[in-house]
Order: C-alpha cells, then sequence, then structure tokens
C-alpha cells in the first residue's frame, strides 16, 4: 500500500499543516478544496493512519501526523532538489552569476572559490552581494540573485529550496577592558541582560517581530557587521561574532570569549545553506559553486 503514495498527497498533507486548513491549502496550491481533502484522505488510508483530527474548527496534526510531517518534509525536499538538479544540468551555462553571501560566511572561503571559478567559467561574469538575516535573502526572492548562501535568518519562506553546505561556528565576546570579560566561570543570562548588547540588525522587513540571540533588554543595533566588530573591540558592549572574524582579536587579547551559563562551549553552529528557487535551479556555474562550497575543508569554518 506504501508503494503507492503519492508526491501530490505528500504536498497536500504538508501545505494543509503550514495554511492551517485544507481551504487555504487548496487556495494555494491552486486545486479545489474536495481534491485536496481527498488526496489527505487517500494518503491516510495508504499509510493506516489518521494524520489529522478533524473534530475542530480546523484540523489539528494527531500524534502519528506530527512524527511523519517531518518524513513528508524530507521526501518532498529531496524529488525538488533531484529535480532542481536534473534542470540545472540541462541548462546552458549561466550568461552571469549573481549571487548572495551571509556576512557571517568566510569571505576568505568564497574569495578562494572565485579564484578557481574565474578559471572554469571565464565567459560567465559573478556579481556578489554581502547581506545578513532577510538582506541576504531578499536578492533571491526578488531575482537580483539567482544564488544565496544563507545563515542567518533561521527560517526560509517556502518558495526557495535549500541545500545545506557547512556551518560557520559563533562565539560571545566582549573586549579585555569590559566588566564581562572578567567574570569567573559561567555568567548567568541575569548579568548578561546588565551589559549592553550589540545586535546585527535586518535591513529588510523578513525579520519583523522576531528576536535572535538577544539577551539583554539593553541593545545597540547595528545593521554592519565590521561596524559591530569595531564596536565590540572599542568595549562599547558585548555580543556574538563568527569565530573566524574575531579569531586573531582573541589570539591578541583584544577580545575575550565570554562563556554563557547553559551554552556548552563550541555549541554555536549557525548552519550555511545554499538557497535558490525551485523554478530557476542553478545552472552549471551555479551548481559547480554549491559544490565547490560544500567540499572545503572541514566545512566548519572557525579561526
Amino acid at each position: 500500500m506504501l508503494d503507492g503514495v503519492s508526491l501530490d498527497q505528500l504536498r497536500s498533507f504538508v501545505t494543509a499543516v503550514e495554511e492551517g486548513s485544507f481551504s487555504a491549502a487548496s487556495r494555494r496550491l491552486g486545486r479545489a478544496q474536495s481534491v485536496v481533502s481527498d488526496l489527505i484522505a487517500n494518503l491516510e488510508n495508504q499509510i493506516g493512519m489518521t494524520l489529522f483530527d478533524r473534530s475542530g474548527r480546523y484540523p489539528k496534526l494527531t500524534q502519528a501526523g506530527t512524527v511523519l510531517l517531518a518524513d513528508a518534509r524530507s521526501v518532498i525536499s529531496g524529488v525538488d532538489l533531484m529535480k532542481a538538479r536534473a534542470r540545472g544540468i540541462a541548462s546552458g551555462i549561466e550568461p552571469e552569476l549573481s549571487v548572495v553571501i551571509d556576512v557571517m560566511f568566510p569571505l576568505a572561503v568564497i574569495t578562494e572559490a572565485a579564484k578557481v571559478f574565474r578559471k572554469e567559467f571565464p565567459g560567465t561574469p559573478l556579481r556578489l552581494y554581502v547581506e545578513a538575516l532577510g538582506g541576504a535573502l531578499e536578492p533571491v526572492l526578488d531575482g537580483r540573485a539567482s544564488l544565496g548562501v544563507i545563515g542567518s535568518l533561521p527560517t526560509m519562506p517556502p518558495s526557495l529550496t535549500g541545500e545545506r553546505i557547512a556551518g560557520v561556528a559563533m562565539v560571545m565576546v566582549a573586549a579585555r577592558e569590559h566588566p564581562l570579560a572578567d567574570h569567573p566561570g559561567p555568567i548567568p543570562r541575569r548579568e548578561l541582560a546588565r551589559h549592553l548588547q550589540l545586535v546585527l540588525t535586518d535591513r529588510s522587513s523578513l525579520s519583523n517581530g522576531r528576536e535572535f540571540g538577544v539577551m539583554s533588554p539593553s541593545t545597540w543595533r547595528l545593521a554592519d557587521l565590521f561596524a559591530k566588530h569595531a564596536f565590540l573591540l572599542n568595549g562599547l558592549g558585548w555580543g556574538g561574532m563568527p569565530q573566524h572574524a574575531v579569531a586573531d582579536d582573541i589570539a591578541a587579547g583584544r577580545l575575550v570569549t565570554l562563556q554563557i551559563e547553559d551554552i556548552a562551549p563550541g555549541s554555536m553552529i549557525l548552519p550555511m545553506s545554499a538557497v535558490y528557487s525551485p523554478s530557476a535551479p542553478p545552472g552549471p556555474a551555479g551548481r559547480w559553486l554549491i559544490e565547490k562550497l560544500r567540499e572545503c575543508p572541514g566545512r566548519q569554518f572557525e579561526g
């Protein structure tokens, strides 16, 4: 029976969860509500489990539905990735490759890849944007960039596909003369809250109403990672930085790594993904760049 499970059924199931109702799912999928309802009912019959409790006004996931949701998403993502790769292989080399890079990603890694890219694709100019948070997604969403290397925004719009490529080690730091630098042992969050935190802010509206890694009610917000770095070096506050960006400062004693209560050393890893629209997947040049970044030694960037 499970061999008869279709991609249509899985998409209807996942979309109903994301939209909160069968009617909303039908509008998003461009299908009649009865078709979506039948697809989900047939899926339940085939797997022998009820995925939704339909007793209320809106369908609610059952325990089985909650468990199987991740599997359904994984299957859909795998199929979308396969189709995107096939389209990319079938297409010709891009006349230009536009890429947006998350400011947290090591620019040195991109630079090394670009050196080889120039030899592999001499006729393909490279256009590069460097942004943070939602600003790193906007060029992909509005078509200015065909490919993004993104990590600092934890949620991705459903219209984009992502491929995990690396992880960036993050650290909390303060200047040597900052009061937190001399705190004995792990620092409680209540102590962090007494000091100004420097926070990277979003130039876009994609993260409106959400905070990422903010632990103090007192914040200064900067839209530029390099400005945040300069403020940290000058003792104006404490905050998180990619470890590779501050490794020399830590080694020289200009910055001190803060050990925070309930956060194990080395556990702050920011996952980085290559993202693009499934309807306009990377061609040979974009696919080459994704695979090149995935091959980076260690794939976890520290100092």
